[in-house]
């Protein structure tokens, strides 16, 4: 299941449920430059069925994907959702967080 999320409703997930794993799908120059607050660098290119595993072990930890203007978090939610991941959410493109980068 592949769920779109507001910037609002996404800080809510995260700061209610930890185990939320939230991805960067974004190239690692751009994550270098500054990212979500607690992201994990997994690029679009990278994400396959071996890759997912090691990254996500559980189909049912809850993901959230976004990366710049939301073209690749889309493509890559749809992938993780296709590979069987049980909770997958879309944030988008990162432009406008307002909630912190590192």
């Amino acid at each position: 299941m592949i769920e779109q999320v507001s910037f609002k409703e996404a800080h809510r997930l995260l700061t209610e449920d930890k185990n939320i794993l939230l991805l960067d799908v974004r190239e690692e120059e751009e994550y270098i430059t500054g990212h979500a607050i607690d992201a994990v660098l997994f690029t679009l290119a990278d994400i396959n069925e071996e890759s997912a595993a090691e990254t996500i072990p559980s189909k049912s930890t809850p993901v959230m994907v976004y990366c710049r203007s939301g073209a690749r978090s889309h493509a890559a939610a749809k992938l993780l959702d296709k590979m069987g991941y049980e909770t997958v959410y879309d944030l988008g493109g990162l432009i406008g967080w307002p909630y912190g980068l590192e």
